[in-house]
C-alpha cells in the first residue's frame, strides 16, 4: 500500500510541471458592426455616401414641396368651380407622385449599393484582419469571435473585447 501511495505521489508531482506549462486557450470577441461604423465614419467612401444621401434628401424634399404646391392649387381650382383645371393638375400631381415614388426607389436602391460596397472593400478587410491578427497576437489570444456572427455567444466578459483596439488601429493606418 506504501508502494502504491508513493507512486501516486511521484506521478502526480511529475505531472504537475507539465499540466501547469498546458497553454490555455484564451479567446476574444469583437463587435463587427461598431468597427464598420467607426471605421467608415471617417473615409472617402463614408462621405461620399453621406453626400449622395444629403442631395438625394433634398431632391425628395424639393419635389415633396412642388406637390403640395400643385395640391393647393388644385384644391384652389376646385373651390373656384374649375374642374377641368383641377382634373387637369390632378393628372399631373398623380404622375408626379409617380416619379417620386419611383425616384425614391431607385435611389434607395443605389444608396444601399454605395453602403454594401463600402462594407464589402477588399482593402477594408485586409486591414481588418491584418490588425486583429496583430491584436490577438499581442494579447496572446488563440481564437477571435464575432459577435454578429457567432449565435452561440451567449455572455461574454468586456475583458475580452478587442473592438475598440481594432477600431483605434485602422483609424491609425
Amino acid at each position: 500500500m506504501k508502494k502504491i501511495t508513493v507512486i501516486l505521489l511521484l506521478t502526480f508531482i511529475m505531472l504537475v510541471p507539465v499540466v501547469a506549462q498546458a497553454q490555455l486557450t484564451k479567446f476574444g470577441v469583437i463587435d463587427t458592426s461598431r468597427v464598420y461604423n467607426a471605421y467608415f465614419r471617417n473615409s472617402t467612401g463614408s462621405r461620399n455616401y453621406e453626400q449622395k444621401k444629403a442631395d438625394f434628401q433634398a431632391e425628395v424634399d424639393r419635389m415633396t414641396e412642388e406637390l403640395k404646391a400643385l395640391q393647393t392649387q388644385k384644391l384652389e381650382l376646385e373651390a373656384a368651380g374649375d374642374e377641368d383645371g383641377a382634373h387637369s393638375l390632378e393628372t399631373t400631381i398623380n404622375t408626379r407622385t409617380a416619379a417620386l415614388t419611383q425616384y425614391t426607389k431607385t435611389k434607395n436602391i443605389e444608396l444601399e449599393n454605395l453602403k454594401s460596397n463600402l462594407a464589402s472593400s477588399d482593402e477594408f478587410y485586409n486591414n481588418l484582419y491584418s490588425v486583429i491578427e496583430k491584436i490577438a497576437e499581442s494579447n496572446g489570444l488563440s481564437l477571435i469571435l464575432s459577435l454578429q456572427q457567432a449565435n452561440a455567444v451567449i455572455w461574454y466578459s468586456e475583458s475580452v473585447d478587442i473592438t475598440q483596439q481594432v477600431i483605434d488601429a485602422l483609424g491609425s493606418m
